[in-house]
């Protein structure tokens, strides 16, 4: 799995640090840390991390194995 948060878009609204604490974290008031690759045990967490961000600001690209994007259940 592979995460790309826009940090031009982000707002430090801290959604997705409260939904996946263990991939993002604010610093400060407003500068958003994260985990570009998190660990797939963190998937869920961070699937909904995204869905929940009000600006859209973050991309999760599913990787099987090293090459193929898997397509995300609607």
């Amino acid at each position: 799995m592979k995460v790309v948060v826009d940090l031009s878009r982000c707002q430090g609204y801290a959604q997705c640090a409260f939904l996946a604490p263990d991939a993002f974290r604010m610093h400060g008031e407003e500068a958003l840390m994260y985990n570009p690759q998190p660990d797939d045990v963190q998937r869920e967490q961070v699937l909904r991390a995204a869905a929940a961000c009000p600006l859209q600001a973050i991309l999760v690209d599913q990787l099987e194995g090293q090459d193929a994007p898997v397509e995300a259940s609607p």
